[in-house]
């Protein structure tokens, strides 16, 4: 039976604290920040972890064997750089980076230093999108055409003033902050995407990066996903709808503001006219923070591609460039 595994967290703010909630007791080794109170706040939580400012002394540890980096964009890609150069297996909160050129250096850092990378896209292991991607593959509902998902959320006095509102702390708006979920979630479904329209605009926030985003992504095959994120969703919102031949699949909410969690699945009958309808409601906790650890160590432990990996972060990103491109938004040239 392998050792446990054991973890520092770089970055103590609300998704680092969300990490931490879901590590067994006694894993958590370090918690870094550079706000001390953080690190304290939340080294408290869980003992045996010590709170730390510089994560290099995290790294230079080795009872340390994997890093949760839960950063603003800007520091996503150094710190999973220094790492994986380091040996640690990392888990790092989407996008990754603020471009794709930073997640290609990471990516080639990994594979030279033989450990796991995997993005943190906590969605596919939110329990309707869990019955959705078992409805999927169970072949009910036939062939897939198309998808379409809305994602929003309203904002709050003084969003324009926050970091995700400087691009060079953020990498751009709302498409590379809430649109990351949707287009890993739409690739999940429908494979990859070789054709790219859209366009992001700022329509409601002053501000330099995109308010909303629509995008419509093909795959090679034809099959469409119809995506819209915004920050000028005033009630707050997920719908998820995967269409194919012989029924639909239709996800709303996330659980707390964004609505009860619940799962619709509507078979076409022979006769077509109204489905037959099943809908799972699911009212627990969100357990989707453990469920995504769980995977990243079984990645680490059979050794298999982590997914989504590094190639599927890669990919958004330019999905993402390629859209602020095409709507005048500039896209990030830092490099590490």
């Amino acid at each position: 039976m392998s050792a446990p595994l054991h973890y520092a967290i770089v970055g103590c703010g609300l998704i680092g604290r969300k990490r931490a909630a879901s590590l067994k007791p006694g894993r958590l080794r370090y918690a870094c920040d550079l706000d001390p109170t953080r690190a304290s706040d939340l080294a408290q939580t869980r003992p045996g972890a010590t709170a730390i400012a510089d994560y290099a002394q995290a790294l230079a540890d080795p009872a340390v064997g994997a890093v949760i980096v839960a950063t603003l964009n800007a520091a996503l890609a150094p710190i999973a750089l220094a790492a994986v150069r380091a040996g640690k297996h990392v888990l790092v909160e989407k996008p990754g980076a603020l471009n794709a050129a930073q997640l290609r250096v990471v990516q080639a850092a990994a594979e030279k230093a033989g450990v796991q990378a995997r993005l943190g896209y906590n969605h596919r292991f939110h329990p309707a999108l869990l019955k959705a991607r078992e409805l999927v593959d169970s072949g009910v509902l036939g062939p897939l055409m198309f998808l379409r998902g809305r994602y929003g959320h309203g904002g709050r006095l003084g969003y324009e003033k926050e970091w995700r509102a400087d691009p060079a702390l953020s990498g751009g708006g709302e498409l590379i902050d809430q649109g990351v979920h949707l287009i890993d979630l739409a690739g999940w479904f429908l494979g990859d995407f070789t054709r790219l329209d859209g366009h992001a605009t700022t329509s409601f926030w002053k501000m330099p990066v995109d308010d909303n985003a629509f995008l419509s992504l093909r795959t090679a095959g034809g099959q469409t996903a119809w995506l819209h994120v915004s920050c000028t969703e005033w009630k707050n919102l997920f719908s998820l709808e995967l269409y194919g031949r012989d029924g639909k699949i239709a996800l709303d909410g996330l659980g707390g503001s964004y609505g009860p969690e619940k799962c619709a699945y509507y078979k076409m009958l022979p006769q077509m006219g109204p489905p037959e309808s099943t809908v799972w409601d699911f009212p627990a906790g969100d357990q989707s923070w453990a469920l995504e650890l769980d995977a990243f160590e079984a990645d680490i432990r059979t050794g298999r591609a982590p997914s989504p990996g590094l190639r599927e972060g890669i990919r958004i990103l330019e999905i993402i460039e390629s859209i602020y491109h095409t709507s005048g938004f500039p896209v990030s040239t830092a490099s590490l």
